[in-house]
């Protein structure tokens, strides 16, 4: 009987994890941006991406008029990668009539490949082009899951 316990057990905890979606979260605050990701992928094979939102603020004053205050949703996410404690999220806003053209690049790496943990580090990359002077930024990212 016991047996047929620990068995069912097992079986319930696999399934368990087998449906079980990763979310992530990223955040930075500095003297260039503050911005939030989130973002939920799917634990099937593929990982695919099954919600994406955040927001970024730019605290450069010539830069501010432009791009200071951004929603991202799942659009905007163009490349995006997780797996074995590795995160990569690449955001991607063409702008539109209010930008004069100019488009803005966020990129989060995170993490460390084979050590996954609930709450890991890493760096982002914010480059905007196609304005009136290029303008880029990098900085410290925290990162964890839900």
């Amino acid at each position: 009987m016991w047996r047929g316990m620990i068995v069912l057990a097992g079986l319930l905890v696999q399934a368990g994890i087998a449906h079980a979606d990763s979310r992530f979260f990223c955040s930075a605050d500095d003297k260039q941006a503050r911005f939030t990701l989130e973002s939920g992928f799917e634990s099937e094979a593929g990982h695919r991406l099954n919600h994406f939102r955040g927001a970024l603020v730019i605290k450069d004053a010539a830069q501010a008029t432009v791009f200071g205050k951004r929603v991202f949703e799942s659009q905007h996410l163009t490349n995006h990668w997780s797996r074995d404690g590795d995160l990569l999220l690449e955001v991607f806003d063409g702008g539109n009539d209010d930008t004069g053209g100019a488009t803005l690049d966020l990129v989060v790496v995170a993490g460390e490949r084979g050590k996954a943990a609930a709450n890991f580090s890493g760096t982002y990359s914010l480059t905007i082009a196609g304005g009136s002077e290029p303008y880029a930024a990098e900085g410290k990212v925290s990162c964890g899951t839900k």
